[in-house]
């Protein structure tokens, strides 16, 4: 009987070490199972997530700074119409300037005020504009066609798209 009460609590004491080793790789490390039992809690930070590196994209800021006609479409029945008016809309031009960090400066949807946005690299060799931060995320425009007259870009957003459509910048012509 002594041995059967033994080995019972024995069972009980290793199924309590098995719960709480789970309970602690589940915590990612941030918890000591000393702060479990009582003998305060662990001062270590949980460690932080790794960001994804910026990849460079291969169009230069420089390349898109000027004055641009500009349009949109939905339809791509509706391409070839939308670039021939954004190149008559250079009488009131979108106009792209550099950013003070090497950037430019362009709007996000739903902004009213320019910012400060980088060209960056992405998955599969695309290119993007947006914020800071991997190519491709929610905020970014993804550059469909680059010829260096004309600018097509589309936002990665869903509900973004739906709205704006495929965006189409055209180069105006320099200044007399």
């Amino acid at each position: 009987m002594v041995s059967s009460n033994f080995a019972r609590a024995f069972a009980r004491l290793a199924m309590a070490g098995a719960c709480a080793s789970l309970l602690g790789a589940c915590s990612g490390g941030g918890y000591s199972l000393g702060g479990m039992f009582g003998s305060g809690s662990s001062s270590q930070p949980l460690p932080e997530q790794p960001q994804a590196a910026e990849v460079p994209a291969s169009i230069r800021p420089d390349e898109i700074v000027g004055r641009w006609g500009f349009g949109a479409y939905h339809r791509p029945q509706d391409k070839v119409r939308t670039e021939a008016s954004a190149r008559t809309a250079c009488r009131q031009p979108y106009v792209i300037n550099s950013g003070p960090s090497g950037g430019v400066m362009m709007h996000l949807a739903d902004d009213a005020q320019q910012q400060e946005l980088r060209l960056k690299g992405g998955p599969g060799g695309k290119n993007f504009i947006g914020p800071p931060g991997p190519g491709g995320g929610e905020k970014d425009r993804e550059i469909v066609a680059f010829d260096g007259r004309t600018l097509t870009t589309r936002y990665v957003d869903p509900d973004a798209n739906t709205r704006y459509g495929t965006m189409v910048f055209v180069r105006c012509a320099p200044r007399a």
